[in-house]
């Protein structure tokens, strides 16, 4: 991880703020293809088998519960823990793949998921509201940002 690590982390936690699962997923793969090196650090499981398939399975779920009326907004309480715990773990693993503080990593990946959620939150109801367009609309666009995004960071490691 170049001299950005701590752009990365907030960035990933930007992405955990827009779809929890996302994050970790993509942190997970980008540990098991080579891309992210968390060996011997606490964050080794991150790139397991188990994990890519379990994350990979928690995203996929998030997709489609994304999509359902009676979902939860993910600035109410669970889903908004979910997403800072998620933007602190893959803060830290892109600071600890870097050689940086774990602390001020995870701390930076919270943060991150504070202004996913919200930032997204806004920027979805705005934008659904102003387009007139039904939620799916904006919904499955912003899936495919949050892919895009948390890709583009993770391979940068």
């Amino acid at each position: 991880m170049n001299g950005n690590v701590w752009l990365w982390a907030l960035g990933i936690g930007i992405v955990a703020g827009l779809r929890a699962m996302t994050a970790p997923a993509a942190v997970a793969w980008a540990a098991y293809l080579g891309w992210l090196n968390l060996s011997g650090s606490p964050f080794a499981l991150m790139g397991s088998k188990w994990a890519v398939g379990l994350f990979t399975l928690a995203a996929l779920g998030e997709f489609v519960n994304d999509q359902l009326p009676k979902t939860s907004a993910r600035t109410a309480a669970g889903p908004l823990i979910a997403r800072i715990v998620m933007g602190a773990l893959t803060g830290a693993c892109l600071g600890t793949s870097g050689g940086y503080s774990i602390i001020v990593a995870a701390f930076l990946g919270s943060v991150g998921a504070l202004i996913g959620a919200f930032g997204g939150y806004k920027a979805r109801v705005g934008l659904v509201k102003s387009l007139g367009v039904p939620d799916f609309a904006i919904a499955i666009p912003e899936d495919l940002l949050a892919i895009g995004l948390a890709l583009w960071i993770t391979k940068r490691g």
